[in-house]
């Protein structure tokens, strides 16, 4: 993706179009959707199976998810809506999507589909709305100040994203209202897994150096309390799908060769020969390479999939 013999990942996006989804929590979309509709289970519609999966935590049996992105190789960033995800998204019951950005292609539908009941996660993060310059015309972000379109990465956004999921399927289901709060109120509690080892890093390891290939796991490292030594000029280049330039790639393998970092955290679905070269350098300079993804693996729920996450930093770090 970043060299131009590659065909970069994310140009494949729109040729690879919808895909199945994780077939242990997700309804994918077909016809039936209609028919679901008509019979009176609410429908909610997420954007990725990240927010189908915390959809799901509230929803219970009373209502059918279905999440548009699960393909790891599917980028949001760059998704194209098939005119199936679009009618799916109109006629939901709610709509559940990440926002800041990160997949526009929701916002492109809704702001023709008219009136769609939506929850929006990066909304929830405070002090967005003073973040002007995170997404330019042209789509690049801002990493450089405190927040980062990749909100799922933080555990009290994804428990602040499943109330407002509880509250307005309360509108539309009222007669389940509060089972939904107490889905969602228990998914809160269940959050602590997540949070209790990120604390655990943050006491034990405060401001231990790592580094990142992109900066999707902003809100976990800095849950842990863990200081990101990455030029940002890379984690921009890598994330908006850019050949580095060679200062930065350099001052980047510095990190690992003069061992100024003690983690690499690596985006495994976004990966390709600048990338590889860097794991490759730090796994020759004894650093440990903590894996992350987008999307959820096969088989995992959000609880697991960031609890997961979370215990691979802390044992990296040599946490206990």
């Amino acid at each position: 993706m970043y060299a131009p013999a590659r065909i970069p990942l994310r140009t494949l996006v729109t040729a690879l179009g919808m895909t199945a989804l994780t077939a242990t929590a997700l309804v994918g979309c077909s016809s039936d959707d209609t028919a679901t509709a008509e019979s009176g289970r609410p429908t909610v519609v997420a954007s990725t199976n990240v927010w189908g999966s915390v959809a799901e935590a509230v929803v219970g049996d009373r209502a059918d998810v279905t999440a548009i992105i699960s393909d790891p190789s599917a980028d949001p960033h760059s998704y194209e809506a098939s005119p199936g995800d679009a009618a799916a998204l109109s006629e939901a019951s709610l709509v559940v999507y990440n926002g800041g950005g990160y997949d526009e292609f929701v916002d492109d539908v809704l702001g023709s589909a008219g009136d769609v009941p939506s929850v929006d996660a990066y909304s929830l993060l405070e002090g967005h709305a003073d973040d002007a310059d995170h997404a330019d015309e042209a789509g690049a972000h801002d990493h450089s100040g405190e927040t980062n379109e990749h909100v799922w990465y933080d555990p009290e956004i994804a428990a602040a994203t499943a109330e407002a999921i509880a509250t307005e399927l309360g509108k539309v289901d009222p007669d389940n209202a509060a089972y939904y709060t107490e889905n969602a109120a228990a998914f809160h509690d269940d959050i602590h897994e997540i949070t209790d080892i990120t604390d655990r890093i943050a006491q034990q390891k405060p401001g231990a150096p790592v580094a990142q290939t992109e900066p999707i796991a902003h809100y976990l490292l800095e849950g842990a309390g863990v200081d990101d030594k990455t030029p940002e000029d890379f984690e921009d280049a890598i994330e908006e799908g850019n050949d580095p330039s060679p200062a930065a790639v350099a001052a980047t393998r510095d990190l690992f060769t003069g061992k100024s970092v003690d983690v690499l955290v690596y985006n495994v679905q976004t990966e390709d020969a600048v990338t590889e070269d860097v794991r490759r350098i730090a796994e020759e300079n004894g650093t440990r390479v903590v894996e992350v993804t987008e999307t959820l693996p096969a088989g995992q729920d959000y609880i697991s999939w960031q609890r997961t996450a979370a215990q691979d930093l802390a044992d990296a770090l040599g946490v206990v």
